[in-house]
């Protein structure tokens, strides 16, 4: 008998609150249940932070259920205002239509979009033409104001101010999943747990308008051991468009985490069996350092196919041996100081972080040390090595 892919997301470490769990399970054992997740495309690209919904949306569809993707066309108009202070910008039309176009592109690496496997919405279709009037009368009569002010999301932007503009926007959730439940039977809404109160007010409102059951299911954030969001860097996000994170840094990334990070990694973020990922960690010294090449192996052949994850495996591990022909380059323009090629190499974001750097002794070129920012760049040859700490080293070559 297959395995429920209930007891799957929660072995991998996935789920983190769920509403009516025990008709869930059993719905999920007894047949196809079609799903939904968000994404607000308010970036030409996905990144890290969307990781976990596309594996959860992957190992759905395995599991035999039917994924849609909701594109927030409509929504992205307005904002939606869960854990942030301030509030997001207004996007055009053609600016959206864009986003959604990377989107798909990069979503198909998880899922199977071909007829009848999974379906790829967009709340425009239904939001932008809705009749106010209409609308409050016949989704809004279901919606206590006092409710709506105890979820996290509102109590914070309440600090600063939150427009009312913003305050609709659990009702237009809420709404989305009632549209997917008329359109699509669609009975189960998925999503980051920052979520859980826009995601519960659509269960609720299929619940008590339709009167037919209707689920919600949160996931953890994707987080270090000390509770950090993961997928920040000093350059910024990690995406998974190499245009905007190459393919080299983005494996990179994954080389580096914390050993205390590999683990839960492997189980939310790649496709290995639970007992080789237990085999790969159970070692807690040196031998971590090889579950982590396999870790971001298999995350960088994920979101880069497997030429270039081997790739960029072979250019790290030329980087560690000095290995000049094979590890990763960059171009650089004439630079005026030490601090300037750093920036310009992209080992640093900025001259003061260089100057950090530089002080806490923690740049080689070759093999010889920078001791101070005066360093005598005159003698430098048109290509060398340039090492950030143990773990950066790229060959660089002075146009």
């Amino acid at each position: 008998m297959a395995k429920n892919v209930m007891d799957t997301l929660k072995e991998r470490g996935f789920i983190k609150q769920i509403v009516f769990e025990e008709d869930l399970y059993k719905l999920l054992e007894s047949e196809s249940v079609s799903f939904y997740i968000g994404f607000d495309p308010t970036a030409d690209s996905l990144h890290i932070g969307h990781y976990v919904q596309l594996m959860a949306m992957a190992h759905m569809q395995r599991a035999g259920h039917r994924p849609i993707a909701l594109i927030g066309g409509g929504t992205a108009m307005i904002g939606d205002p869960s854990g942030r202070t301030d509030m997001r910008s207004m996007m055009a039309k053609e600016t959206i239509h864009h986003n959604v176009e990377c989107f798909k592109a990069q979503m198909a690496r998880f899922v199977d979009f071909s007829e009848g496997k999974a379906i790829i919405a967009d709340n425009a279709d239904w939001l932008l033409n809705l009749n106010y009037v209409e609308f409050i009368r016949d989704i809004g009569v279901y919606f206590s104001v006092n409710k709506m002010l105890t979820a996290e999301c509102y109590k914070k932007r309440l600090e600063k101010g939150l427009s009312f503009l913003e305050f609709n926007y659990m009702l237009l959730q809420a709404y989305d999943f009632l549209e997917l439940y008329n359109r699509y039977g669609c009975q189960l809404e998925l999503g980051g747990d920052d979520q859980w109160n826009n995601i519960l007010a659509g269960a609720d409102l299929i619940r008590r308008k339709v009167q037919k059951p209707a689920y919600a299911m949160t996931f953890a954030l994707l987080t270090t051991s000390d509770g950090i969001k993961m997928g920040k860097t000093q350059k910024g996000a990690i995406w998974l468009d190499e245009s905007k994170t190459p393919v080299y840094e983005f494996y990179q990334y994954w080389r580096n985490i914390d050993d205390n990070d590999v683990e839960k990694c492997f189980k939310l973020l790649t496709f290995l069996d639970i007992e080789e990922i237990e085999e790969l960690t159970r070692f807690q010294d040196e031998r971590m350092n090889k579950a982590k090449i396999r870790l971001a192996y298999e995350i960088t052949k994920l979101i880069h196919g497997e030429e270039k994850a081997k790739q960029a495996m072979e250019q790290a591990a030329a980087a560690f041996s000095n290995d000049g022909d094979n590890m990763p380059s960059v171009e650089v323009l004439k630079f005026d100081s030490i601090t300037e090629l750093l920036v310009s190499a992209g080992v640093c974001a900025s001259k003061g972080e260089a100057r950090r750097l530089i002080e806490g002794g923690g740049i080689r070129i070759n093999e010889t040390k920078v001791d101070g920012i005066d360093f005598d760049i005159s003698s430098l040859a048109h290509e060398f090595i340039l090492h950030k700490g143990k773990k950066l080293h790229i060959k660089v070559n002075v146009k």
